[in-house]
């Protein structure tokens, strides 16, 4: 007798349906290896463990917001080989945000800033950690957003226990009131509670700058800076343009010949 259709409404009720994908591939393994119960029932159980990580992670990456393909794996650190590649590498085990401290990265536009901050997220979230990589612009454009449909509260609650919040292009635009304000709460209530991870292409001792309200942008960066990990990034851009082609020069040479005649 087949047990397959009385067994899919069992494991549907338990929320195990996930075993009906491999069901039959170690049943037939199960017979040929001549495998005891246990055993069958073990691999079974593996396969519905790795099947509920994969769902997991896939999840937590698709909520995380990440860039496609912004990974360790995928940094060339041999085009840039001024970048510390050991500091990287350390924070990437996240060691940080067990500390509850901050990850604070600089550097000129094109130097890697965005994607090293990723790539220490991906790590996060395969620690099975929950993380939202946002920008400064985007991070405030919600908050003031939610204030209008009375759902500033809830944003900010969402912002302030993610387990890490990674904020990309500090001071990129400088900050208007009640923008700083919004900043300083989302930092304040993070600060020794959970990790956060800021990029900026402006240097350290500038981010003051960026402050309508230098004695709240004074607090905010007392709270980002204690004991906080700095990765600074200079060097060649990774957004300089390829060497034209032989066919480019050529087109271009005829362009500007043909418009000084």
């Amino acid at each position: 007798m087949n047990p397959m259709p009385e067994l899919s409404p069992m494991l549907r009720q338990l929320r195990l349906s996930g075993i009906m994908d491999s069901l039959e591939v170690r049943n037939r393994q199960a017979v040929d290896d001549k495998l005891t119960y246990t055993e069958f029932l073990a691999l079974l159980l593996q396969d519905e463990t790795a099947r509920r990580s994969n769902k997991k992670l896939t999840q937590r990456l698709r909520k995380a917001g990440f860039q496609p393909n912004k990974t360790l794996e995928a940094f060339d650190f041999t085009f840039n080989l001024a970048i510390n590649k050991k500091l990287i590498m350390d924070l990437a085990t996240c060691q940080f945000m067990n500390e509850k401290v901050c990850t604070l990265i600089a550097g000129p536009c094109g130097t890697g800033k965005s994607h090293i901050a990723q790539a220490i997220g991906h790590y996060a979230v395969r620690i099975d950690k929950d993380v939202l990589f946002t920008t400064q612009a985007k991070m405030l454009g919600q908050l003031h957003a939610a204030k209008a449909t009375n759902t500033y509260d809830r944003k900010l609650k969402t912002l302030i226990l993610v387990d890490l919040l990674i904020i990309d292009d500090f001071g990129l635009k400088p900050l208007q009131s009640p923008q700083d304000e919004d900043l300083h709460a989302v930092i304040a209530e993070r600060y020794e509670r959970r990790a956060t991870i800021v990029t900026s292409n402006l240097d350290f001792d500038e981010w003051g700058e960026a402050f309508p309200n230098k004695i709240l942008g004074a607090a905010t960066l007392d709270r980002l800076r204690h004991g906080a990990y700095r990765v600074v990034l200079d060097g060649k851009s990774y957004r300089e343009p390829k060497p034209l082609s032989i066919l480019e020069k050529t087109a271009l040479k005829t362009r500007v010949k043909n418009a000084n005649n």
